[in-house]
């Protein structure tokens, strides 16, 4: 089950009037339109949040109401239910007549760096006599703050970003030359913490509503050049892309699996009792102007070396207060083979080996009019699931 917020009227000042959906194959159910027919009467909850522009105020109800509403939605949804046949053009919007907007209200967003095999790319390329890893790697979940201001909804443009850089060992100023993709899970934190009391790791699964596909952008060129001392900067602050499509956490448990075998075992705080990773496959296409679309990229979310509850667990340990719809991204996710690798900057090895597409044009990094779909879903014998696509489109 999927929730996002949608519009598909205007209010009598001709603003959007924005409520909150849920996907149902083509469809949005109208969550909104559902309760103010009554359909939610007996929950005893606030019906007003579906008629909310983000999802925070539904999220905040709490794990309980979640689950309440979803039960009811199912039977709305279910085969055999007559419920809502005679009211189906009232509470049915298809999505080809419906604006898809940022999901939730975005206080704080926080990208983790928990991809080990992207870092270990990172490293062999740019300390190719060192180790790969940085001593700190395998002791915690590395991380930057972000900024939440330029985070889009799935579809939107994105404008290539200009920034200091060195071009042929001189300091130029201009476009990035190096614009690349990054295949990232976000968490939506689903409660707050008091600040100053770090969540416990066995307890900070039960802080993620949702999870929601990620493109972190980032202009490789601008970035060697600043993040020496401190850090991503404007190689990384001028746009990411999220899914207008959250899934709530519970859907993963069917495809729940362990992880790594974390060798040196982690501090105490770190420690976790249930398997926390996910057999959840991913994929990066990419659309050059000539319209041919191409799989560069397949993926697994299994590949991350740490996992949700060490994110969180790490995160707030020195006192940090999450709040809810903070954003919690993985880092690239990238897999072992080249072919797995969640990012251009792996795919073309920092472009010493252009990827051919079958245009006849090659790749190394991201060019205008470039279009990048990142997708995923999860199949068992019982149970499927499926996030939304992100998209995102280069602009000069």
């Amino acid at each position: 089950m999927l929730y996002g917020i949608f519009s598909n009227d205007t209010a009598e000042n001709g603003s959007a009037r924005l409520r909150v959906g849920v996907q149902y194959n083509e469809l949005i159910l109208d969550l909104d339109c559902v309760s103010t027919l009554g359909y939610f009467n007996d929950l005893g909850i606030d019906t007003t949040v579906f008629a909310k522009p983000v999802l925070n105020d539904f999220i905040a109800l709490g794990k309980p109401v979640h689950q309440a509403v979803r039960q009811r939605i199912t039977d709305l949804l279910r085969s055999d239910a007559a419920a809502i046949v005679d009211v189906y053009d009232q509470v049915f919007t298809h999505e080809s007549r419906a604006q898809l907007h940022l999901p939730v209200r975005i206080g704080d967003y926080t990208d983790f760096y928990a991809g080990i095999h992207h870092a270990e790319n990172v490293g062999r390329m740019f300390r190719p006599d060192g180790d790969p890893l940085l001593p700190n790697y395998r002791h915690m979940p590395v991380a930057y703050h972000g900024r939440a201001s330029s985070i889009v909804v799935s579809g939107t443009s994105i404008r290539r970003p200009n920034g200091q850089f060195m071009q042929a060992g001189a300091l130029s100023f201009g476009p990035s030359q190096s614009l690349d993709f990054e295949l990232e899970l976000g968490l939506i934190i689903g409660k707050s913490n008091p600040p100053g009391e770090p969540i416990p790791v066995d307890e900070a699964e039960s802080y993620i509503f949702g999870v929601t596909l990620f493109n972190d952008w980032s202009a490789r060129d601008i970035q060697r050049w600043e993040y020496q001392p401190l850090g991503p900067f404007l190689g990384k602050n001028f746009a990411s892309s999220m899914s207008a499509w959250v899934l709530p956490f519970e859907d993963l448990e069917p495809f729940r699996m362990a992880g790594p075998v974390q060798e040196p075992v982690p501090l105490p705080y770190l420690q976790t009792t249930t398997p926390g990773h996910f057999d959840v496959q991913l994929a990066v296409s990419l659309r050059t102007e000539s319209g041919e679309e191409v799989c560069i990229s397949r993926s697994n979310v299994q590949y991350l070396y740490w996992n949700f509850a060490q994110m969180i667990a790490h995160h707030t340990v020195g006192g940090c207060n999450l709040n809810i719809g903070d954003v919690l991204a993985t880092g690239t996710i990238s897999g072992i083979d080249p072919d797995s690798y969640g990012s251009l900057l792996e795919l073309s090895w920092n472009g010493t080996r252009p990827i051919s597409l079958p245009d006849g044009s090659t790749r190394t990094y991201l060019l205008d009019g470039d279009a990048v779909a990142l997708r995923a879903f999860a199949r068992t014998d019982n149970s499927t699931i499926e996030l939304g696509t992100v998209t995102g489109t280069i602009q000069s």
